[in-house]
């Protein structure tokens, strides 16, 4: 009899979400016609794929946070990210995996309370857990640095898994949108506009150029948006930034597949989804030397080594240079990279660790 695995894809109610996205695609991935382990999904149904070999579904309710499921039947549990609000406790003999995105609030600059809080937190899922997995070798060393200031089990297994995304299958994206810029030269970047992500240093590189820069983003309000906005206006830039919000996976890859590159001069990143669906659609990418994008560009990408105006315009000039003159292969190689963070490699590499967790 096959041992049961509850695996928490909560997440998936924040459709749009990175966190949502590698859900899904760890679903999918675990998707086969032969499974080692039966396993159980928890989070909102509607918004879970269809399973062709039949998975077990438990629905969310909010309320489960003070009344939580029946874990008895259950061998593991795998929590997908550090900031769960369920599955805290688990049951003698039985073992948990819990998956671990970032360490930002340690980085981020927040106040000592909200640093607290997240901290607290990230204790009540990974203080019991039996494996933590890491989504970048980044995460990982940062993990490893602060450890200190967790109480773990005494033999946690810390391991690196990749974040793994479902490719489309699609060759050619349309759209019903009229997009004013689409047939223009567009440098395109995705991410709710925050001060972490960055975006605004592409103003200043878009300046210098001839390039409309596309943010496609989440209809969301912050002080960095609207600083983000001002500088538009004061740059006269109104007519070349162009903000595409809340779309949905065809648009985004409708909007991939027309651009001239794609831009993430991110300040931190536990993994990087965006760079690689571009890379994917063989777009040069510009990414910046911090955190895990490195890892995740490897040396089909270009990095800018500061964010001064002539360092942007430099990197980006001789990078398009480079592209242009041997675009082919540049267009293998970065479908080639993005291939490796494929849901099926994902998969299995977890069901993988659930063997050896439960051997």
């Amino acid at each position: 009899m096959k041992k049961e695995i509850l695996i928490d894809v909560e997440r998936l109610k924040y459709p749009k979400s990175g966190i949502a996205n590698v859900c899904f695609a760890l679903m999918k991935g675990l998707d086969k016609d032969f499974n080692a382990f039966s396993y159980t999904f928890y989070g909102p149904t509607v918004n879970m794929p269809p399973s062709t070999f039949g998975f077990q579904q438990v629905e969310w309710k909010i309320w489960q946070k003070i009344f939580p499921i029946n874990l008895s039947k259950f061998a593991l549990v795998h929590v997908t990210h550090q900031l769960s609000d369920y599955f805290h406790q688990v049951k003698n003999g039985q073992k948990k995996i819990v998956t671990l995105h970032d360490l930002n609030f340690l980085h981020d600059h927040s106040s000592p309370q909200k640093m607290q809080k997240s901290k607290r937190l990230v204790q009540k899922n990974i203080g019991n857990a039996d494996a933590i997995v890491c989504i970048s070798q980044f995460v990982k060393d940062d993990f490893i640095k602060n450890k200190h200031l967790f109480q773990l089990k005494e033999n946690v297994k810390i391991e690196v898994i990749h974040n793994g995304l479902i490719f489309p299958e699609t060759k050619k994206f349309t759209s019903e949108q009229k997009y004013e810029f689409i047939d223009k030269k567009y440098i395109l970047s995705i991410g709710v506009l925050f001060s972490k992500k960055n975006q605004m240093v592409l103003l200043d590189l878009i300046q210098q150029t001839d390039r409309d820069l596309v943010l496609v983003s989440a209809s969301s309000k912050s002080d960095y948006k609207d600083q983000f906005l001002a500088k538009v206006k004061e740059l006269g830039l109104e007519k070349r930034v162009h903000i595409v919000e809340n779309a949905n996976q065809n648009e985004k890859f409708f909007l991939l597949q027309n651009c001239e590159s794609y831009a993430h001069p991110s300040l931190a990143e536990g993994f990087g989804i965006p760079p690689v669906e571009a890379m994917y659609f063989g777009k040069p990418i510009f990414l910046s030397t911090f955190t895990s994008l490195p890892e995740i560009g490897g040396d089909v990408a270009f990095y800018f080594p500061d964010f001064s105006s002539n360092g942007l315009k430099e990197t980006y000039q001789n990078g398009m240079s480079a592209f242009n003159q041997n675009k082919f292969e540049y267009e293998t190689r970065l479908k080639q990279r993005a291939l490796q963070f494929g849901h099926e490699k994902m998969a299995e590499s977890y069901e993988k660790l659930y063997q050896e967790i439960l051997a």
